[in-house]
C-alpha cells in the first residue's frame, strides 16, 4: 500500500471518532476536515457527504460511515440505535424479529461506552453496559448502563474502540470505517473522482440519501461502486479470499460488466477473490437438499438503489472479507486491506 503509515494513522484516528447510527453529524465534520486537507471539494447534504476531485464524473465510490451503538430513550434506558433510527422499535408490526434480538442481546455485555453530543461530538461521559434484555411488553431490546445515568433521551452512546494490529490482522468495529478510511486516503494519493459518505446504512436508509443526490445532479450511471466489509463465519473463511465481489444481492442484479471489470483486475494482479452471491447459492443448494432454510443473499446499499431507480443508477460492490461481523472484534487480514487498496488505485 502506498503511504501505509499515513493510512493506519488515519484509520486509528477515525475509529476513535464516534459515528453511531442516526447520530453521524460529528463524524461528518471530522471527515470534512480530513478530506479538505487532502484537496477535495466537500459538500454536505442530509445524510450524505460528497467529496469531489478535479474530474468528479470519472468514477463514483460510496462508503457508509455509521457504526453500531446505543441511543438514550429514557432515564437510564438505552436502545440499539439502528433499530431506533430505522423506526423498528415501535408497536405497529415493524419491530425487530425475536431471532435478531436474541442474537444481539449478549454481544456487547460489559463493553465500555461513552456518550457524545451528536452535532459537535463533545464528550458527555463514560460508562459500561451492564445488562441487555428483551422487554416483553414492548417487544424491544433494552440496555442498562453504569455511569451514564445523567443522560437525557436522544443522546447517542458509542462503543469505546481502538484499532488493534496483530498477527497480520486489523481488529476493531471495522464496518464501515475501514473502507471510508481507504477513500479518504485515496484523495491524498491524487484521486480525481467522487466519493460519497452515507449515513444510516445499518438502519436501511442510506440508499435514499445517495439516490436523491443522483436525481438532483448525477443522472443515470453504470459507474457506481459501493465499498463495504463482507461477513464470513470465521477468520479462516474470511482469509480464503482477499476481495469480495457480487453479481447481485437480494434486491437486484448488479451491472455485470462493472463486476467483470474488477474480476479482470483481480486476475491480472493475482488477487484472490470470491463472488459472494455464487458462494451463498452453492451453500443453499446443500441446505435445501438437507431440508433446511436457505441463507439470504444479503441486502446492500447498491441493490436498494438499483431497485428503487429501476436500474438507472447501477454499478457493483467491492468488499473486504471479515469475521466477527458487527462486533468490536471484527477482523480482516492486512493482506485483504492492501489488496482492496490496490484495486481502488487501479479503478481510480
Amino acid at each position: 500500500m502506498k503511504n501505509s503509515r499515513q493510512f493506519y494513522d488515519l484509520l486509528k484516528s477515525l475509529i476513535r471518532q464516534p459515528s453511531v447510527v442516526g447520530a453521524e453529524h460529528s463524524f461528518f465534520r471530522v471527515l470534512q476536515r480530513e478530506l479538505e486537507e487532502r484537496g477535495a471539494r466537500v459538500t454536505w447534504y442530509q445524510g450524505l457527504l460528497v467529496a469531489e476531485g478535479s474530474h468528479p464524473q470519472s468514477v463514483y465510490f460510496s462508503a457508509h460511515i455509521d457504526r453500531h451503538g446505543l441511543i438514550c430513550t429514557g432515564p437510564n434506558e438505552f436502545q440499539y440505535a439502528a433499530f431506533v433510527a430505522g423506526n423498528r422499535s415501535d408497536l405497529l408490526g415493524n419491530s425487530v424479529s425475536e431471532k435478531l434480538m436474541k442474537k444481539i442481546v449478549d454481544r456487547f455485555h460489559s463493553l465500555p461506552v461513552y456518550a457524545y453530543e451528536p452535532w459537535s461530538g463533545a464528550y458527555r461521559g463514560a460508562g459500561t453496559i451492564t445488562d441487555a434484555f428483551v422487554c416483553e411488553f414492548r417487544n424491544n431490546l433494552i440496555f442498562k448502563l453504569d455511569g451514564l445515568e445523567h443522560l437525557v433521551a436522544g443522546t447517542p452512546v458509542a462503543m469505546t474502540d481502538r484499532l488493534q494490529i496483530q498477527e497480520q490482522h486489523l481488529t476493531a468495529q471495522l464496518d464501515n470505517v475501514l473502507t471510508a478510511a481507504h477513500l479518504v486516503h485515496l484523495f491524498s494519493l491524487g484521486f480525481e473522482g467522487t466519493a460519497f459518505f452515507t449515513a444510516q446504512e445499518e438502519s436501511g436508509s442510506s440508499w435514499r440519501y445517495l439516490l436523491e443526490w443522483f436525481r438532483r445532479f448525477g443522472g443515470p450511471t453504470t459507474n457506481l461502486i459501493v465499498l463495504d466489509t463482507s461477513p464470513f463465519a470465521d477468520q479462516e473463511s474470511a482469509d480464503a479470499s482477499r476481495i469480495v465481489l457480487r453479481y447481485r444481492d437480494a434486491n437486484a442484479e448488479f451491472n455485470h460488466e462493472a463486476t467483470n471489470r474488477i474480476i479482470s483486475l483481480c486476475q491480472k494482479n493475482q488477487i484472490p477473490f470470491i463472488l459472494k452471491d455464487r458462494f451463498i447459492e452453492e451453500q443453499n443448494n446443500g441446505l435445501v437438499a438437507q431440508g433446511l432454510d436457505p441463507l439470504s443473499l444479503g441486502s446492500t446499499e447498491l441493490g436498494r438503489i438499483i431497485a428503487a431507480s429501476a436500474g438507472r443508477i447501477t454499478g457493483t460492490t467491492l468488499q473486504i472479507p471479515t469475521s466477527g461481523y458487527h462486533t468490536m472484534n471484527e477482523s480482516c487480514s492486512i493482506a485483504s486491506s492492501d489488496a482492496f487498496h490496490r484495486i481502488l488505485m487501479k479503478i481510480a
